[in-house]
């Protein structure tokens, strides 16, 4: 059984970090995805940025870049989202995502596994 389990949400204050985990277990990656999405409260999902389980390779949407690193650990199978500078538009529920499918993937239909999910608050 595929499972994503999501930690490290909470509240912080403008222009704080917080860092994110993403663990999983039930499936062996070599190849694929695992991204970022989050949800702002009343809006729809979106996409925050992904890592490239074979090559390491990462890709984030513009509103993140230079704000959001994503690393992993194979061994731990594990994913960061590591978060600077963090601003109030910031604040939604982080999904952390999986997918077998080559090449970036942006689209919430694109992937297949899905945590539950975990609130960051930003506070102006």
């Amino acid at each position: 059984q595929v499972q994503l389990v999501e930690s490290g949400g909470g509240l912080v204050q403008a222009g704080g970090s917080l860092r994110l985990s993403c663990a999983a277990s039930g499936l062996t990656f070599s190849r694929g995805s695992m991204g970022w999405f989050r949800q702002p409260p009343g809006a729809e999902r979106e996409f925050v940025g992904a890592i490239q389980w074979s090559g390491g390779g990462t890709y984030y949407t513009d509103s993140v870049k230079g704000r959001f690193t994503i690393y992993r650990d194979s061994a731990k199978r594990t994913q960061y989202l590591q978060m600077n500078s963090l601003k109030p538009e910031d604040t939604g529920v982080y999904y952390c995502a999986a997918t077998f499918k080559l090449g970036e993937r942006v689209g919430e239909s694109e992937y297949d596994f899905w945590g539950q999910g975990t609130q960051v608050t930003v506070s102006s």
